[in-house]
């Protein structure tokens, strides 16, 4: 049998030779395609994308070659790829409509990566929830809350939420309000208030010293606000610890703590 009436023999519709080409169209188109998803491959761990989109992208890279090369093998065996093509735009068409909701979480997934308002190990609050960032997906943003709960918040929730990032900055600031007598010197006050944060180990001069200062006069005491600056990793420990020493020293210096309180003064007709 000669070489031509081979590749002419069929095989159910297809002949041995465009079964062959087939094979080989492949096999060509396959071996590029690793050498070109190598590459790509390289370019985005150079980009200053997330890990997360990064792995993504690699993913969507892969799907859109297979894509390619099982169009090209098709029209190689003789069948018209546009039938394929549109075959394939129907049925995404209806993924799409029966994962709407899905969708609008992977888009503002891919947006959250892109803007990076938070990364991993970060601590925020967003739709009322606050915790460490654990993991960040295209569907959803895993938080691990200070109680040790896992949320999961859908990131279309994220992207139409206010976004408190605490960890982001390496200092942060410590603001506490007071209400001390009317009998107790201002003077008095403020220097209790600063010895208070000086007896602190976690509190930095840097970028501005602590401060003190009258906030308010309220109905039965003046209300003081106090500041210090701190280290970010700090700021519990520098919290707790002022709000203790704060009382150590207007005991030292015979400060009354005030409270809301009524005075009824009785008198005789």
């Amino acid at each position: 049998m000669k070489l031509e009436e081979i590749l002419n023999y069929s095989v159910g519709s297809f002949t041995v030779g465009k079964l062959l080409a087939a094979v080989v169209t492949f096999v060509v188109l396959y071996i590029i395609s690793k050498l070109l998803y190598s590459l790509i491959g390289k370019l985005i761990e150079r980009t200053s994308l997330d890990g997360t989109l990064k792995k993504y992208f690699r993913l969507a890279v892969k799907l859109v070659m297979y894509f390619i090369i099982a169009v090209v093998v098709v029209e190689t065996l003789g069948i018209s790829p546009t039938s394929f093509i549109a075959a394939f735009s129907v049925l995404g068409l209806a993924a799409s409509l029966a994962v709407q909701s899905t969708l609008s979480n992977v888009a503002s997934g891919i947006m959250v990566m892109v803007s990076k308002p938070f990364k991993r190990g970060d601590f925020i609050e967003v739709d009322s929830e606050s915790g460490t960032v654990a993991s960040i997906s295209l569907i959803h943003t895993k938080l691990l809350t200070i109680d040790n709960k896992k949320v999961y918040i859908p990131n279309s929730k994220i992207s139409d939420s206010k976004i408190i990032n605490y960890t982001s900055q390496e200092k942060r600031r410590v603001d506490l309000e007071i209400c001390a007598s009317y009998d107790a010197p201002i003077n008095t006050v403020r220097e209790a208030l600063i010895k208070a944060v000086e007896a602190s180990e976690y509190f930095i001069d840097t970028p501005e010293k602590p401060f003190a200062a009258v906030l308010s006069y309220d109905e039965s005491s003046i209300r003081y606000v106090v500041r210090a600056w701190t280290r970010t990793k700090d700021y519990w420990q520098a919290y707790f610890a002022l709000t203790e020493n704060i009382k150590y020293e207007f005991d030292r210096a015979k400060v009354e703590m005030t409270y809301n309180h009524i005075n009824v003064h009785m008198t005789e007709k």
